[in-house]
């Protein structure tokens, strides 16, 4: 059903590529290469979202707001990651030595930094765009 709400949105809003210029800075040249629905691999658990391929960076950003709290308030925000591709380390594929069909793909910065993405729908398709 989220993928139906996804797939609803993207056509409402005008495509993956107005989606991502309106969601993240881009400069005029800067070219979308390609999006996959996916999850972000979080400490609260796995997050719905699209993951963003583009002529300069890695961006994610999360199908729907995340609660956190603030104080005594609850607020709302996205979750976003965005690394700039010359700072992107190292894309690692990998399976659950448990689970087979449980496919993920490890992005490393060269600050040191680790996303893990899963759930992808065309899975060899992410990986093979993402070591490009």
């Amino acid at each position: 059903m989220g993928r139906i709400a996804q797939g609803t949105k993207v056509l409402a809003e005008g495509g993956y590529e107005k989606i991502f210029r309106q969601t993240f800075e881009t400069v005029p040249e800067e070219q979308l290469q390609n999006s996959f629905a996916c999850y972000l691999s979080t400490s609260a658990g796995p997050v719905m979202g699209v993951l963003y391929v583009s002529t300069a960076k890695l961006a994610y950003c999360s199908d729907s707001p995340l609660s956190y709290q603030n104080g005594s308030k609850t607020e709302w925000s996205y979750y976003k990651v965005v690394i700039p591709l010359h700072q992107l380390k190292a894309v690692n594929p990998s399976t659950s030595r448990v689970n087979p069909s449980e496919k993920y793909i490890q992005v490393s910065s060269v600050d040191s930094h680790e996303f893990w993405f899963m759930g992808f729908l065309n899975y060899e398709s992410a990986v093979k765009c993402l070591q490009e």
